[in-house]
Protein backbone atom coordinates (compact mmCIF):
# COMPACT_ATOMS: atom_id res chain seq x y z
CA UNK A 1 0.00 0.00 0.00
CA UNK A 2 2.91 2.14 0.83
CA UNK A 3 3.72 2.14 -2.68
CA UNK A 4 0.58 2.39 -4.26
CA UNK A 5 0.50 5.79 -2.80
CA UNK A 6 3.96 6.80 -3.36
CA UNK A 7 3.31 5.95 -7.28
CA UNK A 8 0.42 8.51 -7.02
CA UNK A 9 3.01 11.32 -6.53
CA UNK A 10 5.47 9.77 -8.30
CA UNK A 11 7.95 9.09 -5.59
CA UNK A 12 10.38 6.33 -5.00
CA UNK A 13 9.80 3.02 -3.84
CA UNK A 14 10.16 1.98 0.10
CA UNK A 15 13.24 0.09 1.06
CA UNK A 16 13.40 -3.35 2.06
CA UNK A 17 13.09 -2.26 5.78
CA UNK A 18 10.24 -0.01 5.76
CA UNK A 19 7.54 -1.77 7.35
CA UNK A 20 9.48 -2.71 10.48
CA UNK A 21 10.57 0.55 10.96
CA UNK A 22 6.86 2.00 10.55
CA UNK A 23 5.95 -0.32 12.93
CA UNK A 24 8.92 0.88 15.45
CA UNK A 25 7.64 4.51 14.76
CA UNK A 26 4.33 3.84 16.26
CA UNK A 27 3.88 3.47 19.50
CA UNK A 28 0.47 1.64 19.49
CA UNK A 29 1.67 -0.57 16.97
CA UNK A 30 4.27 -3.76 17.83
CA UNK A 31 5.18 -7.18 16.05
CA UNK A 32 4.62 -10.68 17.18
CA UNK A 33 4.14 -14.41 15.69
CA UNK A 34 1.47 -14.92 14.46
CA UNK A 35 0.01 -18.92 15.40
CA UNK A 36 -2.49 -21.01 13.16
CA UNK A 37 -6.32 -20.30 14.29
CA UNK A 38 -8.69 -22.36 12.88
CA UNK A 39 -11.74 -20.56 11.20
CA UNK A 40 -14.31 -22.37 12.77
CA UNK A 41 -13.10 -22.14 16.35
CA UNK A 42 -12.62 -18.05 15.58
CA UNK A 43 -16.12 -17.84 14.77
CA UNK A 44 -17.46 -19.19 17.72
CA UNK A 45 -15.72 -16.63 19.72
CA UNK A 46 -17.75 -14.20 18.18
CA UNK A 47 -20.41 -12.23 20.85
CA UNK A 48 -23.27 -12.79 18.66
CA UNK A 49 -22.07 -16.22 18.33
CA UNK A 50 -21.40 -17.10 21.87
CA UNK A 51 -24.07 -14.87 23.82
CA UNK A 52 -27.14 -16.48 23.01
CA UNK A 53 -25.56 -20.06 24.81
CA UNK A 54 -24.93 -17.74 27.95
CA UNK A 55 -28.75 -16.71 27.70
CA UNK A 56 -30.17 -20.08 27.11
CA UNK A 57 -28.28 -21.04 30.40
CA UNK A 58 -29.49 -18.63 32.18
CA UNK A 59 -33.58 -18.79 30.95
CA UNK A 60 -33.07 -22.61 30.90
CA UNK A 61 -31.57 -23.23 34.95
CA UNK A 62 -35.11 -20.13 35.32
CA UNK A 63 -37.36 -22.60 33.48
CA UNK A 64 -36.57 -25.77 35.50
CA UNK A 65 -35.51 -24.10 38.89
CA UNK A 66 -32.09 -25.60 38.41
CA UNK A 67 -29.52 -24.16 41.36
CA UNK A 68 -26.45 -23.70 41.37
CA UNK A 69 -25.08 -26.58 43.31
CA UNK A 70 -26.81 -28.93 41.20
CA UNK A 71 -24.80 -27.56 37.94
CA UNK A 72 -22.47 -29.66 36.47
CA UNK A 73 -20.17 -29.80 33.70
CA UNK A 74 -17.77 -32.76 32.34
CA UNK A 75 -15.59 -33.45 30.12
CA UNK A 76 -12.85 -36.13 29.08
CA UNK A 77 -9.10 -35.92 28.23
CA UNK A 78 -6.40 -38.41 27.29
CA UNK A 79 -2.89 -39.59 28.69
CA UNK A 80 -0.18 -41.44 26.66
CA UNK A 81 0.72 -43.11 29.61
CA UNK A 82 4.60 -42.87 29.18
CA UNK A 83 4.94 -39.53 28.17
CA UNK A 84 6.42 -36.15 29.67
CA UNK A 85 5.62 -32.59 29.67
CA UNK A 86 8.35 -30.39 28.11
CA UNK A 87 9.89 -28.21 30.70
CA UNK A 88 12.42 -25.63 31.35
CA UNK A 89 16.54 -27.29 31.88
CA UNK A 90 19.70 -25.87 32.42
CA UNK A 91 22.47 -26.15 30.22
CA UNK A 92 25.74 -25.01 28.55
CA UNK A 93 25.10 -21.50 27.07
CA UNK A 94 26.95 -22.54 23.72
CA UNK A 95 24.49 -24.80 22.97
CA UNK A 96 22.90 -24.73 19.93
CA UNK A 97 19.20 -26.60 19.94
CA UNK A 98 16.36 -27.82 22.85
CA UNK A 99 17.98 -30.81 24.53
CA UNK A 100 16.24 -33.79 25.07
CA UNK A 101 14.90 -35.07 27.97
CA UNK A 102 13.97 -39.22 27.49
CA UNK A 103 11.10 -40.52 28.37
CA UNK A 104 9.21 -43.91 28.87
CA UNK A 105 8.32 -45.47 25.43
CA UNK A 106 5.21 -46.57 26.06
CA UNK A 107 2.25 -44.84 24.57
CA UNK A 108 -0.98 -46.75 25.56
CA UNK A 109 -3.26 -44.12 25.77
CA UNK A 110 -5.73 -43.49 29.03
CA UNK A 111 -8.55 -41.50 29.01
CA UNK A 112 -10.17 -39.75 32.35
CA UNK A 113 -13.59 -38.54 32.55
CA UNK A 114 -14.49 -35.55 34.89
CA UNK A 115 -16.83 -33.60 35.81
CA UNK A 116 -16.88 -30.27 38.33
CA UNK A 117 -20.02 -28.39 39.73
CA UNK A 118 -20.58 -24.59 39.37
CA UNK A 119 -19.23 -24.16 42.91
CA UNK A 120 -16.30 -26.47 42.48
CA UNK A 121 -16.50 -29.94 44.13
CA UNK A 122 -15.12 -32.41 41.72
CA UNK A 123 -17.23 -35.38 40.50
CA UNK A 124 -14.75 -38.41 41.57
CA UNK A 125 -13.07 -39.09 37.97
CA UNK A 126 -13.51 -42.32 35.61
CA UNK A 127 -10.87 -43.88 33.99
CA UNK A 128 -10.53 -45.57 31.18
CA UNK A 129 -7.67 -48.17 30.31
CA UNK A 130 -7.33 -50.62 27.11
CA UNK A 131 -7.79 -53.87 27.82
CA UNK A 132 -10.31 -56.79 27.80
CA UNK A 133 -10.64 -57.11 31.54
CA UNK A 134 -10.02 -55.32 34.96
CA UNK A 135 -7.35 -56.94 36.29
CA UNK A 136 -6.84 -56.68 40.53
CA UNK A 137 -3.01 -56.04 40.04
CA UNK A 138 -3.68 -52.88 38.74
CA UNK A 139 -4.78 -51.46 41.68
CA UNK A 140 -3.61 -53.41 44.44
CA UNK A 141 -1.74 -51.53 47.61
CA UNK A 142 -2.46 -47.74 45.09
CA UNK A 143 -4.73 -46.50 47.92
CA UNK A 144 -7.17 -45.49 44.98
CA UNK A 145 -10.54 -44.00 46.74
CA UNK A 146 -13.30 -46.62 46.64
CA UNK A 147 -15.42 -44.36 44.71
CA UNK A 148 -13.01 -43.68 41.72
CA UNK A 149 -14.53 -45.97 38.55
CA UNK A 150 -12.46 -48.18 36.19
CA UNK A 151 -13.33 -49.28 33.03
CA UNK A 152 -11.64 -51.20 29.85
CA UNK A 153 -11.93 -50.67 26.07
CA UNK A 154 -10.09 -52.12 23.48
CA UNK A 155 -7.95 -48.57 22.96
CA UNK A 156 -8.40 -46.59 26.07
CA UNK A 157 -10.83 -44.75 24.33
CA UNK A 158 -14.71 -43.57 25.84
CA UNK A 159 -17.33 -45.59 23.91
CA UNK A 160 -21.62 -45.53 24.07
CA UNK A 161 -21.26 -48.49 26.35
CA UNK A 162 -18.86 -46.16 28.89
CA UNK A 163 -20.77 -43.12 28.45
CA UNK A 164 -24.17 -45.06 30.05
CA UNK A 165 -21.88 -46.30 32.45
CA UNK A 166 -20.39 -42.65 33.75
CA UNK A 167 -23.52 -41.38 33.85
CA UNK A 168 -24.96 -43.79 35.72
CA UNK A 169 -21.30 -42.95 37.97
CA UNK A 170 -22.50 -39.49 37.95
CA UNK A 171 -25.70 -39.94 38.69
CA UNK A 172 -24.85 -42.68 41.87
CA UNK A 173 -22.19 -40.00 42.69
CA UNK A 174 -24.39 -36.87 42.99
CA UNK A 175 -27.76 -37.74 43.94
CA UNK A 176 -27.26 -37.15 47.36
CA UNK A 177 -25.92 -33.47 46.97
CA UNK A 178 -29.10 -32.77 44.93
CA UNK A 179 -31.02 -29.88 46.37
CA UNK A 180 -33.04 -28.92 43.84
CA UNK A 181 -35.24 -31.26 41.75
CA UNK A 182 -33.16 -31.38 38.40
CA UNK A 183 -29.20 -31.57 38.14
CA UNK A 184 -28.25 -29.82 35.13
CA UNK A 185 -25.18 -31.62 32.91
CA UNK A 186 -23.67 -29.04 30.60
CA UNK A 187 -21.62 -31.44 27.62
CA UNK A 188 -20.08 -32.09 24.74
CA UNK A 189 -21.30 -33.23 21.50
CA UNK A 190 -19.43 -36.39 21.83
CA UNK A 191 -21.87 -39.70 20.16
CA UNK A 192 -21.41 -41.37 23.64
CA UNK A 193 -22.69 -38.03 25.43
CA UNK A 194 -25.88 -38.53 22.58
CA UNK A 195 -26.56 -42.38 22.88
CA UNK A 196 -30.67 -42.92 22.98
CA UNK A 197 -29.50 -44.97 26.25
CA UNK A 198 -27.42 -41.97 27.97
CA UNK A 199 -30.38 -39.37 27.16
CA UNK A 200 -32.71 -41.71 28.49
CA UNK A 201 -30.97 -42.52 31.78
CA UNK A 202 -31.03 -38.75 32.31
CA UNK A 203 -34.71 -38.70 31.71
CA UNK A 204 -35.47 -40.85 34.00
CA UNK A 205 -33.27 -39.38 36.77
CA UNK A 206 -34.12 -35.85 36.15
CA UNK A 207 -30.56 -34.96 35.06
CA UNK A 208 -31.42 -32.19 32.33
CA UNK A 209 -28.10 -31.79 29.29
CA UNK A 210 -27.28 -29.10 27.20
CA UNK A 211 -24.67 -29.19 24.55
CA UNK A 212 -22.51 -26.58 24.02
CA UNK A 213 -21.96 -24.85 20.69
CA UNK A 214 -19.88 -27.14 18.80
CA UNK A 215 -15.84 -25.63 18.42
CA UNK A 216 -16.21 -23.60 21.73
CA UNK A 217 -14.96 -26.12 24.36
CA UNK A 218 -11.41 -23.80 24.38
CA UNK A 219 -13.40 -20.96 25.93
CA UNK A 220 -16.36 -22.42 27.22
CA UNK A 221 -15.29 -25.67 28.98
CA UNK A 222 -13.80 -25.06 32.43
CA UNK A 223 -11.88 -28.57 32.26
CA UNK A 224 -10.34 -27.79 28.96
CA UNK A 225 -9.34 -24.09 30.11
CA UNK A 226 -8.15 -24.36 33.74
CA UNK A 227 -7.87 -27.81 34.86
CA UNK A 228 -6.75 -30.48 32.37
CA UNK A 229 -3.61 -28.30 31.71
CA UNK A 230 -2.43 -28.47 35.04
CA UNK A 231 -3.74 -32.29 35.70
CA UNK A 232 -1.53 -33.24 32.81
CA UNK A 233 1.90 -31.39 33.69
CA UNK A 234 1.49 -33.01 36.95
CA UNK A 235 1.09 -36.42 35.86
CA UNK A 236 4.29 -35.66 33.46
CA UNK A 237 6.23 -34.63 36.48
CA UNK A 238 5.23 -38.01 38.17
CA UNK A 239 6.77 -39.74 35.08
CA UNK A 240 10.04 -37.67 35.59
CA UNK A 241 10.25 -39.12 39.22
CA UNK A 242 9.40 -42.93 38.05
CA UNK A 243 12.55 -42.24 35.43
CA UNK A 244 14.93 -40.90 37.97
CA UNK A 245 14.40 -44.10 39.49
CA UNK A 246 15.18 -45.85 36.40
CA UNK A 247 11.37 -46.87 35.78
CA UNK A 248 11.77 -46.52 32.10
CA UNK A 249 8.69 -48.43 30.97
CA UNK A 250 5.01 -47.29 32.64
CA UNK A 251 2.89 -50.19 33.27
CA UNK A 252 -1.04 -49.65 34.41
CA UNK A 253 0.40 -50.81 38.23
CA UNK A 254 2.28 -47.48 37.67
CA UNK A 255 -0.30 -45.28 35.63
CA UNK A 256 -2.92 -44.92 38.70
CA UNK A 257 -0.70 -44.22 41.64
CA UNK A 258 0.83 -41.52 39.31
CA UNK A 259 -2.10 -40.48 37.92
CA UNK A 260 -3.61 -40.17 41.95
CA UNK A 261 -0.44 -38.08 43.20
CA UNK A 262 -1.07 -35.78 39.63
CA UNK A 263 -4.85 -35.46 40.49
CA UNK A 264 -4.42 -34.97 44.41
CA UNK A 265 -2.02 -31.90 43.53
CA UNK A 266 -3.16 -30.07 40.91
CA UNK A 267 -7.42 -30.70 41.14
CA UNK A 268 -8.01 -28.68 44.88
CA UNK A 269 -11.18 -27.27 44.81
CA UNK A 270 -9.68 -24.08 45.40
CA UNK A 271 -8.16 -24.33 41.89
CA UNK A 272 -11.70 -25.05 40.10
CA UNK A 273 -13.26 -22.39 41.63
CA UNK A 274 -10.30 -20.07 40.22
CA UNK A 275 -11.21 -21.59 36.89
CA UNK A 276 -15.27 -21.10 37.05
CA UNK A 277 -14.76 -17.34 38.13
CA UNK A 278 -12.59 -16.51 35.53
CA UNK A 279 -14.45 -18.29 32.63
CA UNK A 280 -17.67 -17.72 34.32
CA UNK A 281 -19.72 -20.17 32.25
CA UNK A 282 -22.16 -20.72 35.09
CA UNK A 283 -22.07 -18.60 38.16
CA UNK A 284 -21.59 -15.19 35.51
CA UNK A 285 -24.75 -16.44 32.94
CA UNK A 286 -26.96 -15.67 36.07
CA UNK A 287 -25.63 -12.04 36.58
CA UNK A 288 -25.35 -11.16 32.67
CA UNK A 289 -21.80 -10.57 33.20
CA UNK A 290 -19.11 -11.84 30.00
CA UNK A 291 -15.54 -12.20 31.05
CA UNK A 292 -14.35 -13.85 28.24
CA UNK A 293 -12.15 -12.22 25.69
CA UNK A 294 -14.33 -12.92 22.36
CA UNK A 295 -12.93 -12.22 18.49
CA UNK A 296 -14.34 -11.00 15.88
CA UNK A 297 -14.06 -12.04 12.38
CA UNK A 298 -13.63 -8.56 10.45
CA UNK A 299 -13.28 -8.14 6.81
CA UNK A 300 -11.47 -4.96 6.89
CA UNK A 301 -9.64 -2.45 9.44
CA UNK A 302 -12.05 -0.20 11.40
CA UNK A 303 -9.46 2.72 11.26
CA UNK A 304 -6.59 3.79 8.74
CA UNK A 305 -2.97 3.95 10.22
CA UNK A 306 -2.11 6.12 7.16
Amino acid sequence: MANLLLRDRDAERVGINWASRFVQRQPLLKTVLSRKYDYQRALCEDPKIIRPWFDLIRNFTAKYGILTDDTYNFDETGFMMGQIQPHMVVTRSDRVGKPHVAQPGNREWATVIHGINALGWAVPPYLIVKGQYHLASWTHDNHLPLNWRIAVSKNGWTTNEIGLDWIKHFDQSTKTRTKGKYRLLVLDGHESHHSMEFESYCRDNDIKTLCMPPHSSHILQPLDVGVFGPLKKAYGRQIEHLMKARVTHITKEDFFPAFLEAFNASLTEENIQGVLEELDLFLGCRKGSFKIRYTTIYTNTSRSLW
